[in-house]
C-alpha cells in the first residue's frame, strides 16, 4: 500500500493540462531523441521510444515535432541534439527517502547544479553514484482504477506478459518487465481497459514509510526537481496512504 500508482496517475494528470506547454514538449522531445539514438527509430522494437512516443501523444504533442525528435536520434534529421547526454542522479529525500533522478542534458554541470540545489533546498542530500541505484528495478508499471474491474477481468495482462498484478489501495498496479511492457498494455487497451498511467521506470524494490510532514516536504522536492528544464523523470522509494498523496499534492 505505497501510493506509488496513486502518485503516478496525479502526475500524469497534471501533465495533459501542463500550462507550460513549451517546457513539457522541449522535455518530451528530448526523452524521444535519446531512446531513438540509444535504441533505434522503431517503437516496435523501442520499448523506451513506445515510451516516450505516447507521453508525447498524451500531452498532445504534433505528429510533427514527434517525427523530427526520432529523425535527430536516428541521425536523419541533422546533428542538433549530438550534445546531449543521459544521467542518473541518486540522493536521499524528507524522511531517509531513495530518490532516483533521471535528466537529458547539454550541460552537465548545469543539470548538477539544478539537482544539487533542489536537494538541499527541500531537506534532501545529493548523494554518489551507486547509493540508491540499487534499490529500483527497471519496470513497466500500469495503473487501472480498481473500482472498474476485479483481478479476473485483468488476467489478459498476464496472458499478454506481465509479471504482477498487484493491488495500490484503490488501483490496481499491473507490473511487467521492459520487453513485454509495450505488449502488455497493447493488450488491455485492446480489452477496452481504461488505463489511468502507464509508465516505463524505475520501481522500487523496498519501501521508506513516512508521515504527512515528511511526505508534503518529499512532493516539493519531487516537483522542483521535475521543474528544471533537463530532469524528465523523478523516482522515490517513500510508503504513503494514497489520501495522504491526494491532499499533499494538492
Amino acid at each position: 500500500m505505497s501510493g506509488h500508482s496513486k502518485w503516478a496517475s496525479i502526475k500524469h494528470k497534471k501533465a495533459i493540462v501542463d500550462s507550460r506547454r513549451g517546457q513539457q514538449f522541449t522535455k518530451l522531445a528530448r526523452a524521444i531523441t535519446v531512446a531513438a539514438r540509444d535504441g533505434g527509430g522503431d517503437p516496435d522494437a523501442n520499448a523506451t521510444l513506445e515510451n516516450a512516443i505516447r507521453k508525447a501523444k498524451e500531452a498532445s504533442m504534433p505528429k510533427d515535432n514527434i517525427e523530427r525528435a526520432i529523425a535527430k536520434g536516428t541521425g536523419s534529421g541533422g546533428d542538433g541534439e549530438a550534445a546531449l547526454e543521459t544521467v542518473l542522479y541518486e540522493g536521499y529525500g524528507p524522511g531517509g527517502v531513495a530518490v532516483l533522478v533521471e535528466a537529458v542534458t547539454d550541460n552537465r554541470n548545469r543539470t548538477s547544479a539544478d539537482v544539487r540545489h533542489a536537494f538541499s533546498k527541500y531537506g534532501g542530500n545529493l548523494g554518489e553514484p551507486g547509493s540508491v541505484a540499487y534499490l529500483f528495478d527497471k519496470k513497466g508499471t500500469i495503473a487501472i482504477d480498481a473500482s472498474k474491474y476485479d483481478e479476473d477481468e485483468l488476467m489478459i495482462a498476464v496472458e499478454a506478459g506481465a509479471e504482477d498484478i498487484t493491488a495500490d489501495e484503490d488501483l490496481w498496479e499491473v507490473v511487467a518487465e521492459p520487453a513485454e511492457y509495450a505488449k502488455v498494455l497493447a493488450a488491455l487497451e485492446a480489452a477496452g481497459v481504461a488505463i489511468e498511467s502507464a509508465e516505463m521506470g524505475y520501481r522500487p524494490s523496498s519501501l521508506v514509510p513516512i508521515d504527512e510532514g515528511q511526505a508534503g516536504r518529499l512532493m516539493k522536492l519531487m516537483q522542483a526537481l521535475e521543474d528544471s528544464d533537463d530532469v524528465g523523470e523523478v523516482h522515490a522509494n517513500f510508503d504513503v496512504p494514497a489520501e495522504v498523496l491526494e491532499r499533499v499534492a494538492g
